[in-house]
C-alpha cells in the first residue's frame, strides 16, 4: 500500500503516542536521537521529527509487532509509512 505524507504523519503522530506511553521505550528513543521531553513536545508536529520516530520503532522487529498490533496495521505497514515522511524516498536496491 502506498501512503500520503499526511496518512504517514497520522500515523507516526500514534507511533509517538505509542512510545510516550512506554516510559523505558520513550527514555531509550531520547537517548538515541539526543532530544528531551521538552523536545519531543515541541516537534511533535513536525514531519521529519515524526520520521525518526517511525525510523526508532524500525529498529526493532517487536516494537514493529507490538505497534501494529495495538493499531490495528499490518506488519509490513511501517516501512511504507515511513517511505513517505520526509528523507524516506529511498532508493530500492533489491
Amino acid at each position: 500500500m502506498t501512503y500520503t505524507q499526511d496518512q504517514a504523519e497520522l500515523v507516526a503522530l500514534q507511533a509517538l503516542g505509542w512510545l510516550s506511553a512506554q516510559d523505558d521505550l520513550l527514555m531509550t528513543f531520547i537517548g538515541a536521537t539526543g532530544s528531551d521531553l521538552d523536545d519531543v513536545r515541541k516537534r511533535a508536529s513536525d514531519p521529519e521529527f515524526l520520521a525518526s520516530v517511525m525510523d526508532f520503532i524500525l529498529m526493532d522487529d517487536d516494537w514493529v509487532r507490538v505497534f501494529c498490533d495495538e493499531q490495528k496495521l499490518p506488519y509490513d505497514a511501517i516501512q511504507p509509512i515511513r517511505m513517505a515522511l520526509p528523507g524516506g524516498a529511498l532508493p530500492n536496491w533489491t
